[in-house]
Parts: C-alpha cells; structure tokens; sequence
C-alpha cells in the first residue's frame, strides 16, 4: 500500500531500529535516512537495545542529506545496565535520548542466570539510576522509560524532576510489557508533565500489535494530544518500513477524526521540542 496523499514534511519519529543489529532489520541506518529524506521528514532517532547509535547517527547524518539524524542509549545488559559510565560517554557523544532498561528491565522475560534489572529493588530508586538522571540533565538530554513497570516509572519521575530533567517520554505505553492504564498516564501528566510516546508498532497494522486503533485513538483523545509524541517502533523484517509505517499511522489519525494541527503536534511539534530543532 502506497500513501503519498500523505504529508510527511517536517515529521519526526523518534524510534526507529535500523541495521547492524543483533536481529535482523527490514532496512540499514543509510536506507531509513534516505527514505526519511526523500519524504520530507525533519528527523529520525536510531535506537539499539544493545548498543550506542548516537555515533552511528552523525555518520549517516553526514552521508544522507536533507533529514537530521539523532541516536541514543539503552541501559540494558550489554552497555551495563543503568551505568553512568556509559551513559556519561554516550551523551559526550551526542546522544538526544537515554533510555531506561528496555529489553533487559525486571519485567521482561529472563533466564535464571541473567536477572532483569531493577531500578528500585527494595523499593528505593537505585544510586546510580540517580546519577543517571543527572547526567541526562546537565546535557539536557530526553529520558525514556523504556520497559519499566508502571511502578518503577511512578518512582522515577519525581525523582527525574528533582534532578532536574527536562525533558521525560513514556517509552509505549500501550505497549507490553508496560501497559500503563490511561487514568495513570492522566494523572502523570498532571503531576509532572511528561509527554507518551504512542507506537504504531502496538496496533494491527503490525505483527503482533494488538491495541485495536480506535483504543488507540480513544487513549490520546482522554490524555491529549498535547502530551502525546507518535513514533513507529519499526525495523522489523515482519512489518512495513518505518516511514511507510508512519504515514500509514498519520493517515489513519486522520481517518479517525484527529485534525492536521493535532497530527502535525504530536507528529512535529512536540518531538521537535524534545530534540531541540523547533
């Protein structure tokens, strides 16, 4: 299916997996740059679960003209977990959004002799999630949630606030294993005005994605779109290439009755904000 009735200048997706990578990939970094590109996208952000992809992204930045090229760090097993080490020298190197553990968090499936990590495992934020929060301030970098529980997202947003992040995105949270109630997103928003990354990955349209879309569409109507970020969560061989993804998820939007203001703001407005390119 084509959608080139769809507008895609200025867009921005925030999550994206390209290749290399330890699973295969539907495309490379250079391939999803170019086809960014030549849909008139602002921006696109690279995300690994197991590696650094802010370096990666000022090569492809420097070899595909015409998009903005971002990348970023998830604190999963292979980098150390939540290591400050590594996100200290991550951001040195340019990386606009530090993740929170994603695929190794304590709510995802682990074998015996590697445990998920936990932010708060007697029930206090560790001390070096703390130094995280920190360090992601003092560059006025994005936190992603990544795949905490709901709990542990509830844990540390006051303490990302306190630390002085500007900055949060609630990584998916329609999406396993997160799945955060929208009465919880409501009130997070209230108390500390964090934006939702809602993932097209979560709907049919993809593999595996189960969230019906007029859920979907009901959810950002009861939080809002102005605290509503949309991102793909593309890459995989199974589903469509991210950008032909986002322009199916824009199109969809519309068809459900949102405006071109309220797609182009959570499209192009507010993840602009978060990367500093407005």
């Amino acid at each position: 299916m084509t959608f080139d009735h769809i507008d895609l200048t200025g867009m921005i997706d925030l999550h994206i997996h390209g290749a290399p990578d330890v699973r295969p990939r539907k495309l490379n970094d250079i391939e999803i740059a170019r086809q960014a590109a030549s849909a008139g996208m602002k921006a696109i952000v690279l995300k690994s679960h197991v590696t650094l992809t802010a370096d990666r992204a000022t090569l492809v930045e420097a070899m595909v003209s015409g998009v903005m090229v971002f990348g970023g760090l998830a604190l999963n097993h292979p980098v150390g977990g939540i290591n400050p080490v590594a996100v200290e020298m991550a951001l040195k190197m340019g990386a606009a959004q530090i993740w929170m553990p994603t695929l190794s968090s304590s709510v995802q499936r682990h074998t015996p002799m590697l445990p998920g990590i936990a932010l708060a495992p007697d029930g206090a934020i560790i001390p070096a999630a703390h130094e995280v929060l920190e360090l992601i301030a003092s560059y006025d970098a994005i936190l992603g949630t990544g795949h905490l529980s709901v709990a542990e997202i509830e844990l540390l947003l006051p303490a990302a606030r306190q630390a002085g992040v500007k900055k949060i995105l609630v990584t998916h949270p329609e999406h396993p294993p997160v799945e955060m109630p929208p009465d919880r997103q409501k009130e997070l928003a209230r108390k500390h005005d964090v934006l939702f990354e809602r993932c097209f990955i979560s709907t049919p349209s993809c593999v595996d994605g189960e969230l019906p879309f007029d859920r979907l569409a009901q959810i950002i109507r009861d939080v809002g779109p102005e605290s509503t970020i949309i991102s793909t969560d593309l890459g995989q061989t199974v589903n469509a290439p991210p950008v032909e993804g986002f322009a199916s998820y824009v199109d969809q939007l519309l068809a459900a009755g949102f405006t071109s203001k309220d797609v182009r703001r959570m499209g192009a407005d507010n993840p602009a904000t978060l990367l500093g390119v407005a």
